[in-house]
């Protein structure tokens, strides 16, 4: 299908204590990964209460694989799994029980609820502890439980809140493998909500960025780091700071549009890759020492706390730059992909 997996028109949602939501337009692809960021109070929770019809809005609308969340929230949550940051299992029960349970009420039969509870519990390297009791289990093992029983009756379209707190690094890696595999191998959509930026990076196509309940930026990754990067930092490695006389001298160079010194040489900006060996065979011919010319990298977190900068500096930037190119994803803008 064409149509996205979420479409939000003017989505708002307030609390006694103030607005939640505010304005939201946002459209998520299917088949993508998007990734929900903000502060705490950004109204990500919110959010995905109601693009998953726990919560109605106070106006605006949305559509979320074609059904209306607030009026058709029991069939739209029949193709949705959501993995909440308490895990909310039952202590008294199994592992095994927890997930089977589930599988059961969402009307999965008996026999097919206990493989598939077997085959995600084994994914999540549960299969030793699939029959001890959740109470005695630590955060991280709980997390994978509740993360199996989400997962339980495939869904769709799955929402996942800080997914890879109190995990292990094995077990993060294993969270993370899964979300890039059901977006690009299964065609799943997936929200994640997370504080971590660095894991976000690596499985997000898309990012919406949210600040006291409005969006103040969203798009892929690459086409933000371009509006809020112009050009390309090369870090020159010349075995000293650079003096005031060298920086003239780069500045004076063409495509190169500023320079500033660092302690192994100096940092310059340039329109992209390609001005890098020109710049450095010119520097070269000049008789200069470059044990080095490394493009800097723009992470995740270099695009958020930018945008965040904009938005406390009241620049902001537009609501609507969620441009759809079928440029890189993260991997080719950190680098990974090149």
């Amino acid at each position: 299908m064409n149509s996205p997996a979420i479409r939000t028109t003017h989505l708002r949602r307030s609390f006694p204590t103030g607005v939640a939501v505010d304005d939201l337009n946002l459209d998520v692809p299917r088949g993508e990964v998007l990734a929900l960021l903000g502060p705490n109070g950004a109204g990500k929770t919110t959010t995905v209460r109601l693009l998953n019809g726990v919560l109605r809005p106070d106006a605006g609308a949305s559509l979320v694989l074609g059904f209306d969340p607030a009026t058709q929230g029991d069939e739209l949550r029949r193709h949705t799994g959501v993995l909440t940051e308490n895990a909310g299992l039952d202590d008294r029960l199994t592992a095994r029980e927890n997930v089977s349970f589930t599988a059961q009420m969402r009307g999965i039969g008996r026999s097919d609820a206990a493989v598939r509870t077997t085959t995600l519990l084994a994914q999540f390297g549960l299969a030793e502890r699939a029959d001890h009791p959740v109470q005695g289990m630590s955060t991280g093992e709980r997390k994978r439980v509740a993360l199996a029983r989400a997962m339980i009756h495939d869904p769709e379209l799955l929402f996942l809140d800080e997914p890879t707190s109190g995990l292990d690094p094995a077990a993060t890696k294993a969270v993370i493998e899964l979300v890039q595999t059901l977006a690009r191998e299964r065609g799943r959509t997936v929200v994640l909500c997370t504080h971590f930026l660095a894991e976000a990076g690596q499985v997000a196509d898309r990012v919406a960025v949210l600040h006291q309940g409005r969006l103040c930026a969203s798009g892929r990754p690459s086409d933000l780091a371009r509006e809020l990067f112009p050009g390309l930092a090369v870090a020159l490695d010349l075995g000293r700071p650079a003096s005031d006389t060298e920086l003239l001298a780069l500045c004076a160079l063409r495509n190169v549009h500023e320079a500033c010194a660092t302690p192994t040489g100096a940092t310059v900006r340039v329109d992209d890759r390609e001005d890098v060996p020109q710049l450095v065979g010119h520097l070269v011919g000049q008789h200069w020492t470059i044990y080095g010319a490394t493009p800097q990298v723009i992470t995740l977190e270099d695009v958020y706390f930018a945008i965040e900068a904009r938005v406390l500096s009241g620049t902001g930037l537009p609501t609507d730059h969620r441009i759809v190119t079928t440029a890189a994803t993260l991997g080719e803008l950190d680098g990974r992909a090149a």
